[in-house]
């Protein structure tokens, strides 16, 4: 048998099997999710300069932290109020709405990060149930410019946290939170002094291709390589 004939016969075999593998992320991508989601707030993170933190809301959906400073009454929020959903994968969606009103707190008395349950249920009543950590940094400035702009706090959304992961008849995916906005990449919003910011927050459920396609690429590649020396030798 000739070598050229030898190689395509390999070549053939290998694409059978990538198919294959492939063949998940074809149906991954066809498919459809629906679902409710909610959310609550978890034991926040102090930063070094806040000796004397305080707040409220730990398992609720309310959080508040830090104690007002006159003229303020009233501790900074966030409110986290879920939704529900029906997207496409790796299409971006609205997963729920966030409140942040900025009130002025004493120094010391704030909290650095907090985090998010968030709970979701996939495609009831047969789907999944689950609960993903998400974390928000709180950028919490001191107040000492006379432009309002340069007071306003921040909300960032973290992003050095490890992936949200699930499992859905039998195969995996991820969900992500992609930001505050739809179109363009946003992981903070703003609210001066005494004022509130409300903003939808958006998701991401994307599908993790299966091993046996990522292996049998890399295999192709490895083969091909000194195959192709191979030929032009001879």
């Amino acid at each position: 048998m000739k070598l050229s004939l030898v190689f395509a016969t390999t070549v053939s075999s290998f694409f059978v099997s990538v198919s294959t593998a492939f063949s998940f992320a074809a149906q991954a991508d066809a498919f459809a999710f629906s679902g409710i989601s909610t959310g609550t707030w978890g034991q926040p993170t102090p930063g070094s300069l806040d000796t004397n933190p305080i707040y409220t809301g730990v398992g609720s959906n309310t959080f508040t932290w830090g104690e007002p400073s006159l003229p303020s009454t009233l501790p900074n929020k966030l409110i986290f109020d879920g939704s529900s959903f029906s997207p496409d994968i790796n299409s971006v969606f609205k997963i729920g709405d966030l409140r942040y009103f900025n009130e002025t707190v004493l120094k010391g008395t704030s909290v650095e990060f907090v985090p998010l349950n968030l709970n979701v249920s996939v495609n009831p009543p047969v789907g999944i149930n689950q609960v993903f950590d998400f974390n928000f940094h709180l950028v919490n400035t001191p107040n000492t410019s006379t432009n309002p702009d340069e007071n306003a706090d921040f909300v960032f959304i973290d992003t050095n946290l490890r992936a949200n992961t699930f499992t859905f008849e039998g195969n995996k995916y991820t969900l992500e939170l992609t930001g505050f906005n739809p179109d363009v990449p946003q992981l903070s919003i703003k609210a001066n002094e005494g004022g509130t910011t409300t903003t939808a927050v958006y998701a991401r459920i994307k599908a993790i291709p299966e091993p046996g396609a990522i292996v049998g690429l890399s295999l192709l590649g490895i083969y091909l390589i000194p195959r192709k020396k191979s030929l032009q030798s001879n």
